[in-house]
């Protein structure tokens, strides 16, 4: 399959280009690139850095990906890295940095959407079919889990976590885990419910819901601290792969859970 450059776009010498590719008036392409067949690359799209863009990405005008990290940590010759899935969707003025250390990479899975103004900062991970909506903005080497979605114009502090199917609230301020399954708002943000339309609309059984429903329950209405409700969810609550997730999310959090 023969690839469509605009003859006004910029490709570095070294950039590796698949099979299929679209490149659009006044992209620019660095040398250290590899983009995957049938990726699109609308017009004025920037790609720099040891970048690689994976198969049937689409990537509009103005987005920059690669650039140098904002973190004033970053040494001059540390070789870092940016990583995206195949199937995901860039869209205008976002933003994904390189990382910081030596040999770090940021990374965003398949199936992605990032909407315009996005900010995917250094050393971020995010898992596949994760959302972000328009204006959301993630600091450093914060995880986002498969299948989260994040409202516009939030913020989330660096080194949080984003649980597996949560749902984070437009202008929400997150500071510390976001969990798995919830729904998660404010400024400052609480948890506020599980994210149970969320879960019906991507085919949970009514059994998961009503077993999450009463991990929240006794996480968040029954005056209870942090140690005392997970003994309490994995004495009364159904053993399910999603509770499971649930109590060892909250074990291994670092910052805490909102």
């Amino acid at each position: 399959m023969s690839n469509i450059l605009h003859p006004t776009a910029i490709i570095a010498n070294g950039a590796q280009l698949g099979d299929n590719i679209t490149v659009g008036p006044y992209c620019v392409i660095g040398p250290n690139v590899k983009i995957g067949d049938g990726t699109t690359l609308q017009s004025h799209a920037v790609i720099d850095g040891h970048t690689t863009i994976g198969k049937r990405c689409e990537i509009f005008p103005f987005a920059c990906v690669g650039m140098k990290t904002q973190d004033l940590k970053y040494a001059p010759g540390n070789a870092t890295f940016v990583e995206i899935g195949d199937d995901t969707v860039i869209r205008e003025y976002a933003t994904i940095h390189l990382g910081t250390k030596d040999g770090e990479a940021t990374k965003v899975g398949s199936h992605c959407l990032i909407m315009s103004h996005c900010h995917v900062a250094h050393g971020c991970v995010l898992g596949d079919h994760v959302i972000m909506s328009s204006a959301a903005m993630i600091a450093g080497e914060v995880v986002v889990e498969d299948w989260a979605i994040l409202g516009g114009k939030c913020g989330v502090h660096q080194f949080c976590r984003v649980g597996t199917h949560a749902m984070v609230g437009g202008m929400a301020s997150i500071r510390q885990d976001a969990p798995p399954y919830m729904i998660v708002d404010g400024n400052p943000a609480l948890t506020q419910a599980p994210n149970s339309v969320g879960l019906q609309r991507r085919g949970f059984s009514a059994e998961v819901r009503a077993a999450l429903k009463d991990a929240f329950r006794i996480l968040y209405r029954e005056g209870l601290n942090r140690t005392q409700a997970i003994e309490r969810i994995q004495y009364e609550v159904a053993d399910l792969p999603e509770i499971q997730r649930l109590v060892a999310f909250y074990k291994s959090s670092q910052r805490g859970v909102l």
